[in-house]
């Protein structure tokens, strides 16, 4: 294995050290992952968000409750993740339950958000149909004027999730396709973690 690993570690532990290894070695995005969610009938759907911090032991991300994401994540309320840095020769999976974030905790974090980001997420009823872009730019045009000389307050229509691990697998890239993988896996969010090794 390229990056370091400690079995006998927890999987946050681990996380939190590959994760510091995957930021010194990418130079754009390193926090990008995977977000695969399903709608109630197990239609499934996947895109790339930005992981924003561990909260209260959940994988954080931010985004508009109204949009097609978040309505299947308040649906199911189940999510998987995936880490995938090839420099590293590693991928993370992660599966758990997903719940949202505290106003409070959103509030804070969207304060720290560039200023037109923030007038964006006022300005984009996120995944509904448009005309043309120029919707958008009206839009954000619109709440300048609104906001200007102001703070932009968090929108109630927009915030954070945290997805709850019940597993987590640590994959490392060997010649031949000899991968090693590594999963922790729990019953529940307040049993210990189970350690096995599976084949490549």
């Amino acid at each position: 294995m390229a990056a370091s690993f400690d079995f006998t570690l927890t999987p946050f532990q681990n996380f939190d050290l590959l994760f510091e290894q995957a930021k010194k070695q990418i130079p754009k995005d390193p926090n990008a992952m995977s977000l695969a969610t399903t709608t109630a009938q197990g239609s499934p759907s996947l895109r790339t968000v930005l992981f924003k911090g561990m909260v209260r032991d959940g994988f954080s991300f931010y985004t508009n409750y109204e949009s097609q994401k978040s309505k299947e994540l308040l649906v199911t309320g189940r999510a998987a993740l995936l880490f995938y840095w090839p420099v590293m020769d590693l991928q993370i999976r992660i599966e758990g339950k997903v719940e949202k974030l505290t106003a409070e905790e959103s509030a804070k974090y969207f304060k720290t958000r560039p200023r037109l980001s923030q007038i964006g997420a006022w300005s984009s009823n996120q995944s509904a149909k448009i005309t043309s872009h120029q919707e958008i730019d009206e839009k954000v045009a619109d709440f300048e004027k609104k906001f200007a000389g102001l703070e932009v307050p968090c929108p109630p229509f927009w915030g954070g999730f945290h997805v709850l691990p019940l597993t987590m697998e640590f994959w490392f890239a060997r010649v031949g396709r000899l991968h090693d993988r590594f999963v922790y896996q729990r019953g529940s969010l307040t049993d210990s973690w189970q350690r096995s090794i599976k084949a490549p």
